[in-house]
């Protein structure tokens, strides 16, 4: 019988970061625009792979639910402490806050020229926000209007849509990846 060269590292061996290491870290420079996100538990979601990526912060907007919420609370796993987050009663003013601070606004949709997200020139932006819509209707027509740019993860099933949750997680590892492999 052959030994498993594999084992499962010890919460101590993972070398987590505490809140206030996390927060002097270098953050990469992406954000998280949540554009009415009815469930709390995709909330959680987002701020767990936030917080695991290292993201700069996430904004929420009208419908979605804010920090603190045991609901958001049983996905985010304390990451709502970690990731810097902000709330608009209006997706539009959040958009024009990045706007103003330089950000380059992509909508994460599927829409007519949009870019796949293999594809999209991580590289030629310096800071990016991403907006995720709501999980029936999607990104807001006003607010794919107000967006540099519109991304589309390819998708071959019957069904041409992912839990909001999942696809953020794509893209936020896509734009990590790219982000990191650049900053090493």
């Amino acid at each position: 019988m052959s030994e498993n060269k594999h084992q499962k590292l010890s919460m101590e061996a993972l070398n987590r970061l505490n809140t206030d290491e996390f927060k002097r870290i270098k953050k990469a420079p992406f954000v998280i625009v949540l554009d009415h996100i009815r469930s709390m538990n995709n909330v959680g979601s987002f701020f767990r792979t936030a917080d695991a990526f290292a993201l700069e912060a996430i904004f929420l907007c009208g419908i979605t639910a804010t920090p603190p919420n045991k609901e958001i609370h049983k996905t985010a796993l304390g990451s709502t402490e970690s990731v810097d987050w902000k709330y608009f009663k209006e997706t539009t003013e959040a958009l024009q806050e990045l706007k103003n601070q330089g950000f380059y606004l992509c909508a994460i949709e599927q829409v007519t020229q949009s870019v796949s997200l293999q594809d999209f020139d991580f590289h030629k932006h310096e800071k990016i926000a991403f907006v995720f819509g709501n999980e029936v209707f999607g990104v807001q027509e006003e607010v794919i209007a107000m967006c540099d740019e519109c991304i589309e993860i390819p998708q071959l099933g019957t069904k041409h849509s992912l839990n909001v949750s999942i696809s953020g997680g794509i893209v936020m590892w896509q734009a990590f990846s790219k982000w990191n492999e650049k900053n090493r």
